[in-house]
């Protein structure tokens, strides 16, 4: 039985840790803040209850798989979910709206066809055909296995396009291949505002982007009963029931190493803690700073899925108003309506002033969201989250720019910010301003506080193509013994792959460096 100290306990750490405690080591989470969860946190005020962090959960497979394997009561035992469905609707500036089903192909077809008109619905299902094939490529290495140290095969777009030499100039970025396939500028928004949503540029990411509409529109859109923190919540009991320890207000402020190994971690209290192995599942910054002198020597700090996290601009973070409505909720109201502005290249511009790959260039100044920002809104139909039937509980989110590059402790920022994003969701909520009786506001200075992420950044998912730019740091740390887990290592950001995460790590140590994932 090896001893194992995890930093941090966010959703990939739990993951690791609950499976490590099943496989026999004793675990013990020391996390800084005051509960767990990390980036999936929830606010509560005068009856209300609203998600802090993620809305949906994709693939939920990956929970699924982490609740048999650790106990005898299955995820759904522990968290009621259900589908979305209609998945979601998109509002477009020309007064388009379109509202697509739940994991239906020909559903979606024929909701694009009535929109748009004919033929749309088949452009989209192609695309998806293609996105299909990306997933078929790179599930295993990208999603399933530890990332191997020859990345060459993820290294170049898998999206068939490419491939098929339709773009003669070398590997197009997704924003140009949606343009040029889908034709009608709205079917290209929808795509793009899947990739926007995970904090993705996508005139920068590569088309292999697409798979992530593929993995909604195949999987599905699924919701937690009580809020996606009650995923959390559960996560956290399973912990509890495998008999792993958690100390809360506990800062790991260094890795200790004994002959050349890790070896535990040092609390901010002064206290240390022996560990055959530790697991880190904290930002690729903040590990930099707790490692010791010699994990230099071992291997230099790798880059951050889709950007440095301390280069000219991290990754986007999340900006949201949570909104108490006087009211009922419509009953045919989409649980999430995208909002989408006439401009989107605008928003891009004022999102990404550094495009990856020139960094040289330091970040213009700008608006902490787009001036014409896109806006999705979440109208859960869960009485948990509302005092009574006569209210409603609604969530505004829209992409951000780092707490680095615009000082998010501004309340007067916060605020005009706020009032974009209110503005632009009277398009799917009628009469809003009327009916609120107050609103919350969540930055990036928020995650930052909440997470120990100092830029407020939410990681992206890992990619294939551009050059490998869009890979997370590997598990296995810059020490033997030492591993990172969570939305900072592969398999990057997300519910999904921070739970994929987990899974790697607890096999790489229980089962050694050999293991190579689901066979």
């Amino acid at each position: 039985m090896a001893r194992i100290a995890v930093i941090g306990a966010g959703m990939g750490a739990m993951a690791a840790a609950a499976r490590l405690a099943v496989a026999g080591h004793r675990v013990a989470v020391y996390e800084r803040g005051a509960t767990h969860g990390g980036g999936v946190g929830r606010l509560e005020r005068d009856g209300f209850a609203f998600d802090t962090g993620p809305g949906l959960l994709h693939l939920p497979a990956v929970y699924r798989d982490l609740f048999v394997k650790t106990g005898k009561e299955p995820l759904e035992q522990c968290v009621e979910l259900r589908q979305v469905d209609p998945a979601g609707a998109h509002v477009f500036p020309d007064g388009t709206t379109v509202t697509l089903p739940n994991a239906s192909r020909a559903g979606v077809v024929s909701a694009l066809d009535a929109a748009f008109g004919a033929g749309s619905g088949e452009r989209w299902s192609d695309l998806i055909n293609r996105a299909r094939e990306v997933w078929d490529a790179t599930r295993r290495p990208l999603l399933e296995e530890p990332l191997r140290a020859d990345r060459a095969a993820l290294a170049d777009d898998p999206y068939p396009a490419l491939r098929r030499g339709w773009f003669q100039r070398g590997p197009a970025p997704l924003a140009k291949v949606a343009r040029r396939e889908l034709a009608d500028p709205r079917l290209a928004a929808l795509l793009e505002s899947q990739a926007l949503a995970y904090g993705l540029d996508p005139r920068a990411a590569p088309a292999s982007a697409s798979v992530l509409a593929y993995l909604e529109q195949t999987f599905g859109s699924w919701y937690a009963r009580g809020g996606m923190r009650a995923l959390a919540d559960a996560l956290h009991a399973r912990c509890l029931a495998r008999r792993v320890e958690f100390t809360f207000g506990a800062e790991a402020t260094a890795v200790l190493a004994k002959d050349g190994r890790a070896a535990g971690v040092e609390l901010a209290d002064g206290t240390t803690v022996a560990a055959d192995a530790v697991v880190a599942g904290v930002s690729p910054e903040r590990l930099a700073r707790l490692l010791p002198p010699e994990a230099a020597v071992a291997g230099s700090a790798p880059a951050v899925a889709g950007g440095e996290e301390s280069g000219p601009q991290a990754p986007l973070g999340r900006f949201s108003v949570l909104l108490a409505l006087r009211g009922a909720r419509p009953v045919d109201a989409p649980h999430r309506t995208v909002v989408h502005p006439a401009d989107p290249d605008a928003e891009y511009a004022e999102l990404f002033p550094t495009r990856p790959g020139r960094r040289r260039a330091a970040p213009a100044p700008g608006p902490g969201v787009a001036t014409a920002p896109t806006v999705t809104v979440l109208r859960p139909a869960d009485p948990e989250l509302v005092p009574d039937g006569d209210h409603e509980a609604v969530t505004l989110t829209a992409a951000a720019r780092p707490h680095t590059a615009v000082d998010w402790a501004d309340a007067e920022l916060a605020e005009r910010s706020a009032d974009r994003l209110v503005a632009a969701a009277e398009a799917a909520v009628p009469n809003l301003r009327d009916r609120l009786l107050w609103r919350e506001i969540r930055t990036p200075y928020d995650t930052a506080r909440d997470t120990g992420v100092a830029t407020g950044s939410v990681p992206v998912p890992a990619l294939a193509g551009a050059g490998g730019r869009y890979l997370a740091p590997a598990n296995p740390g810059q020490l033997p013994g030492l591993y990172r887990v969570g939305g900072w290592s592969h398999p990057g950001g997300g519910l999904a792959h921070a739970g994929m995460s987990g899974a790697m790590v607890a096999g790489l140590i229980v089962d050694g460096a050999d293991w190579r994932g689901s066979q």
